[in-house]
């Protein structure tokens, strides 16, 4: 019995698949064991637990060179424990507040400059003085003398801007009246010379007039007799609250004369200042020492009729 019927169309077709098959094996052997591009047999090497390291040229030549590492060894050093050691060195204490820093001054703001103003020239005419200087309110009229230099005949005095009829006596000296309407009351005068038209005029003086003294009393009763001879009035002393009996022509606090009694004031004339003061009629003080009765108001005539 033959071992391949050829006769058979199947049996060829299987061996022509056999020996495609067993070429093919043959051709991979030759590649794996021997391979295309070299004529020596390529071999194998198996990996080894431990690889081992291959000599070349230069490790034979240096025989003190360090082994090298495989690259499986060089990954185990990430593993290692590191073990952490702080440091014993403090740092000093800040000899200064670190919070604080430095503010540059505010730049100063420019002063606008004022020129000095020029004084305005002298006066070409000189008043000294005047005489008197201090007068009181009230008083009549009096002598005002001027004293200075280069004074003229058409020069004249002024008070508060009036002219007044001015004496000329001689370049140093001029006078005037001044009347008593320009002292009525308390404060100060200005006095100048000058030309009417202004064209010569002096420098400013000061006349001061001050209040005069006032009685320190009250006015608080009358009391009249029936012959109607003197009337007595009745003042209280405004500091010791003590009431006086008083006549007219009498002197009251060394200084003032009684000049008239009526039943609704009472008169008194400084006998320095010659000014009057009058008081009208008051109750004065509850307190009052003295005469502790209320004064005794003045009658007419007497009612002697049933």
């Amino acid at each position: 019995m033959p071992f391949v019927d050829l006769s058979k169309p199947g049996e060829k077709k299987k061996l022509i698949w056999a020996g495609a098959l067993g070429f093919a094996a043959i051709i991979t052997l030759w590649w794996v064991l021997i391979g295309f591009d070299s004529g020596t047999p390529k071999t194998t090497s198996r990996a080894t637990p431990t690889p081992t390291p291959t000599r070349n040229a230069q490790n034979t030549t240096r025989p003190n060179a360090p082994t090298p590492v495989s690259q499986e060894v060089k990954n185990l050093e990430a593993y290692t424990e590191v073990v952490y050691e702080p440091a014993s060195y403090s740092p000093p204490e800040a000899h200064r507040n670190i919070f604080a820093y430095y503010e540059p001054p505010p730049k100063p703001s420019p002063v606008p400059s004022v020129p000095t103003p020029t004084p305005p020239p002298p006066p070409p005419v000189l008043l000294a003085s005047v005489s008197p200087s201090n007068v009181y309110a009230r008083t009549g009229d009096f002598q005002l003398e001027a004293a200075g230099d280069k004074f003229t005949p058409a020069m004249r005095i002024f008070v508060d801007g009036r002219e007044l009829a001015t004496t000329y006596k001689n370049p140093q000296q001029l006078s005037a009246t001044i009347s008593a309407s320009f002292i009525t009351a308390p404060g100060v005068r200005t006095v100048v010379i000058r030309t009417p038209d202004n064209s010569l005029f002096s420098n400013d003086a000061q006349l001061n007039v001050a209040a005069p003294p006032v009685p320190n009393f009250t006015y608080v009763g009358i009391i009249s007799p029936q012959n109607r001879v003197a009337d007595t009035a009745l003042v209280q002393d405004k500091s010791s609250k003590n009431i006086l009996p008083v006549l007219k022509g009498d002197v009251v606090g060394g200084r003032f004369r009684v000049t008239s009694i009526s039943d609704k004031e009472l008169v008194l004339t400084d006998t320095s200042l010659k000014i009057k003061h009058t008081l009208a009629m008051s109750e004065g003080d509850k307190t009052a020492s003295g005469l502790t009765a209320r004064p005794t108001p003045r009658v007419d005539a007497e009612d002697d009729e049933p």
